[in-house]
């Protein structure tokens, strides 16, 4: 049975069918990541946790050029591609809210008395931007944060596909939090 080295060795070489092999492999895992990524996400949430891996799929097939050399670069790579979808997602969601095809005119006396959309979810496309700011300034730290949050793995296994003590791991994820929540905060920083 190949590994997934072996497998993205064979992709890279131009064998399509070792990219199928690899995806039959790790699917139930991919699977497992977005149930876990969509579960953070609003109730009413439309992508279910089968079209992102399929989604997530279709963008990792066109990356043959990047060389994806192991386990780790595979899952990063996949993390990576959920977490852009789920960007891509939200704004879409968003610009339909502006006025796109589904927009629906109420009545001033209608919109004045109706409940605000508190979401209880994490607005993504914030998140996204703040990701990107820590990544400038920390990248090891964000790619935890890309691990955890978006692909869904433990402690122990970020560690283990990045290479570094669990220890390290709780230590760089607690800064990140904290840096995304003095980033994602209305409150000035400290």
């Amino acid at each position: 049975m190949e590994d997934i080295t072996e497998l993205l060795d064979r992709w890279h070489a131009g064998d399509a069918a070792a990219f199928e092999t690899l995806v039959e492999r790790v699917y139930a895992e991919l699977r497992k990541i977005a149930d876990g990524v969509l579960r953070g996400e609003r109730a009413e949430h439309t992508l279910q946790p089968t079209a992102l891996v399929h989604e997530a799929y279709l963008r990792l097939t066109g990356l043959r050029e990047l060389k994806l050399r192991n386990r780790r670069h595979f899952y990063g790579a996949a993390a990576k591609a959920m977490r852009r979808i789920l960007v891509d997602h939200a704004r879409h969601r968003k610009a339909l809210k502006r006025g796109g095809a589904d927009v629906r005119h109420v009545p001033i006396d209608e919109a004045r008395d109706a409940q605000a959309d508190l979401g209880l979810g994490v607005d993504i496309e914030r998140l996204d931007e703040a990701l990107v700011a820590l990544a400038s300034a920390a990248p090891d730290k964000a790619r935890i944060v890309e691990l955890r949050y978006f692909a869904g793995l433990s402690i122990e296994e970020t560690a283990a596909l990045l290479e570094i003590a669990p220890a390290t791991v709780k230590r760089h994820w607690a800064y990140a939090r904290a840096w995304l929540y003095r980033e994602l905060s209305d409150s000035p920083a400290p």
